[in-house]
């Protein structure tokens, strides 16, 4: 499988090498619609298919069969979940109503302004978490010794 595997992958090389040596200069105004381009994009879209399909299956995998694994994935997935809904509470209110009135002509909605801030939120909220877990196990060592 391994040789397949490389094989495949110096096709798929050499095939990109000709592809842009194919390609057009970058002034020719219909660039974007060569033959040479289109290709690439379709190989392009081919192995980004293929690793999130081997990503994901291979992630299901692991999950199923180490035992204990699929009870913390959902902590997780429930945290998560616990986190964008106090997000969303945050990012709703005379606020979200204003920015959407203020930017009414460039098409903003209440609740385009409520998502956009509740991902904002999520962010800042997963900080400050991930900051607190790499700072407190290092402050405990620090001071019980």
């Amino acid at each position: 499988m391994n040789k397949i595997i490389k094989i495949v992958l110096i096709i798929i090389g050499l095939l990109a090498t000709v592809l842009w040596f194919g390609m057009p200069s970058g002034d020719d105004p219909d660039a974007i619609n060569s033959g040479s381009m289109n290709f690439m994009f379709i190989i392009m879209y081919l192995l980004l298919a293929i690793a999130v399909i081997a990503t994901v299956f291979f992630g299901l995998k692991k999950l199923l069969s180490t035992p204990g694994s699929l009870k913390k994935a959902l902590f997780g997935i429930g945290g998560l979940a616990i986190v964008v809904a106090i997000s969303y509470g945050l990012s709703s209110g005379a606020e979200a109503k204003a920015v959407a009135d203020a930017m009414a002509d460039k098409g903003a909605t209440e609740s385009t302004v409520k998502n956009i801030g509740m991902g904002l939120n999520v962010f800042f909220i997963l900080t400050a978490v991930a900051v607190v877990l790499m700072v407190f196990p290092g402050l405990k060592k620090m001071f019980v010794k």
